[in-house]
C-alpha cells in the first residue's frame, strides 16, 4: 500500500479479529439475527453509542451525536448469513449447522464497529458536526432488509444526508479497493410463467396442446430479447432457471411451469426487458394455442453510486491504501439491496479487497470455503473512519476529492 501506515495498535487489531471471528462462529439467517443483533448492541453500549432496536425486526441503529449542527452521515452493514454448510477447517468455523457467513457480513459488521470505535476512543465527538448513523441491517440476502429498515424511518430523525457501505471482494487482493463510477449492481427481479395447454397421449400429439413445446420455444425466444432489443454496451440478463412439466415419458402434460430472473443496469433496460417478456408470452398464446399466466415479482432496483458521494469514498480510500491501489470497478450483474437506500439518499458502496495471498485459499462469495484476509478489517475500518472525518469533522462544503481519470 502507498497510503499512510495503518494503526500499529496490536490491541485494536486483535479486537477486530476476535470480533469478526465471534460473528463468524454464530451466523444467523435473514430475519433471524437475534443473537447477532444482541452482540452488536452490546458493543455499541460498551462504546457509549446510543442505539435503537425494533419490536418487529432484527437489526439496530446506532447514533453518534456531534456537539454542533451539521450533516447526518450514515453507514450500512448487513448482518445476515447464508443457508450453507461451512467447509473451512478453522478454529472459528460456524457452529450452526447449515448456516455460514459466506458473503462477508461478519466482516462488514466488524469494520463498521471498528470505525465507530476509532471515533469514540479518539475522543472526537466534541469536535463532531452533525451526526453519524450506524445501520446494522438484517436480511440483505433475501433482498428486503433495507426496504424494511427504510419503512421504519431509519433515514429520518435525524434525516440522513448521505449513506455509505462496503462489501468485501475476493476478486481484489487485500490492500486494494474497487469503486463504481455510476451503476454498480444490477436490478434483480423474479418471474413465474404458467403455460396451460391440453393433455394428451404422447402418441397422439395432435389431440393435445403441448405446453412443453411452447415453454421450450419461450426459453429460446427470450434469449433474443437481450441480444436484439438492448444495446451491446448496456447490461441485461434474462435467465430461466426452472422448468417443470410432465409426469411420464408418454404423456403430453396439461401445464408447464417456468421461473427465472431479469437483471439490468439501468431502469430503462429493466423496463424494456419486462415489457418484451410480456409481449413474447402474448405471442406464445397466439402461436401455440396455450394460455399463459405471468407473475412478476419486483426485487432490488439498480444500484448506482452518487458521483459526489463516490468522490468522498475515493479520498478516504486514497488516505488509507494510496492512489495506486484504487481501481474503477466494472458493474456487476449481481444485486445488492443497498440500492433501496441509494434510491432515497446520495449513496456509494466500496469494494474492499479481501483475497488471500495464497492462491489455493481463494474462494468466491457464497462458497462454503469462502474466507478473508483479515487485514481487510483494519483497512475497511480506517476507510470508514476517514469518511467520517471528511463528512463530519473536516466538512465537505467545497470538497475537492481525489479523482481517478
Amino acid at each position: 500500500m502507498n497510503g499512510p501506515p495503518l494503526s500499529a495498535d496490536p490491541a485494536f487489531n486483535t479486537w477486530l479479529s476476535d470480533l469478526r471471528q465471534t460473528f463468524h462462529m454464530d451466523p444467523e439467517l435473514s430475519y433471524q439475527e437475534y443473537r447477532t443483533t444482541g452482540k452488536v448492541t452490546s458493543i455499541l453500549k460498551d462504546l457509549g453509542i446510543p442505539f435503537t432496536t425494533f419490536p418487529d425486526l432484527t437489526g439496530t441503529v446506532g447514533l453518534i451525536q456531534g456537539a454542533s449542527p451539521g450533516p447526518t452521515t450514515a453507514f450500512r452493514a448487513d448482518i445476515d448469513a447464508l443457508p450453507l454448510q461451512e467447509e473451512n477447517d478453522v478454529p472459528y468455523r460456524s457452529r450452526n449447522s447449515g448456516v455460514m457467513h459466506a458473503c462477508g457480513h461478519d466482516a462488514h459488521m466488524t469494520i463498521m464497529l471498528g470505525a465507530a470505535k476509532r471515533m469514540m476512543d479518539g475522543g472526537l465527538t466534541p469536535k463532531l458536526s452533525g451526526n453519524i448513523k450506524l445501520l446494522f441491517q438484517p436480511a440483505e440476502e433475501r433482498g428486503a432488509g433495507a426496504k424494511a429498515m427504510i419503512e421504519r424511518r431509519v433515514l429520518e430523525d435525524p434525516k440522513v444526508d448521505r449513506i455509505f457501505a462496503g462489501h468485501v471482494s475476493p476478486d481484489l487482493p487485500a490492500g486494494h479497493v474497487g469503486i463504481f463510477k455510476g451503476p454498480g449492481y444490477a436490478s434483480a427481479d423474479r418471474f413465474e410463467v404458467r403455460i396451460i395447454g391440453k393433455g394428451a397421449h404422447g402418441a397422439k400429439p395432435e389431440e393435445g396442446i403441448d405446453p412443453v413445446v411452447a415453454g421450450s420455444y419461450f426459453v429460446t425466444a427470450v434469449q433474443s430479447v437481450v441480444g436484439r432489443n438492448i444495446k451491446a454496451s448496456e447490461g441485461g440478463v434474462i435467465t430461466v432457471g426452472k422448468f417443470i412439466s410432465g409426469t411420464a415419458a408418454n404423456i403430453i402434460p396439461e401445464t408447464a411451469f417456468l421461473e427465472g430472473t431479469i437483471r439490468a443496469l439501468t431502469e430503462n433496460v429493466r423496463s424494456t426487458l419486462i415489457r418484451r417478456m410480456e409481449e413474447l408470452l402474448r405471442g406464445l398464446e397466439k402461436s401455440f394455442g396455450v394460455s399463459c399466466k405471468y407473475f412478476f415479482h419486483p426485487g432490488t432496483p439498480v444500484l448506482a453510486n452518487d458521483p459526489d458521494t463516490t468522490e468522498i469514498l475515493m479520498e478516504a480510500s486514497r488516505r488509507v491504501v494510496g492512489a495506486g491501489n484504487i481501481h474503477i470497478s466494472t458493474p456487476s450483474m449481481g444485486s445488492e439491496d443497498f440500492s433501496f437506500f441509494a434510491m432515497e439518499r446520495p449513496a456509494a458502496i466500496l469494494r474492499l479487497g479481501c483475497a488471500s495471498s495464497t492462491p489455493e485459499k481463494r474462494f468466491g462469495l457464497h462458497s462454503p470455503r469462502f474466507n478473508i484476509d483479515e487485514s481487510v478489517l483494519q483497512i475497511g475500518a480506517e476507510i470508514f473512519f476517514q469518511t467520517m472525518r471528511i463528512c463530519n469533522l473536516e466538512g465537505i462544503e467545497g470538497f475537492q476529492g481525489f479523482r481517478l481519470s
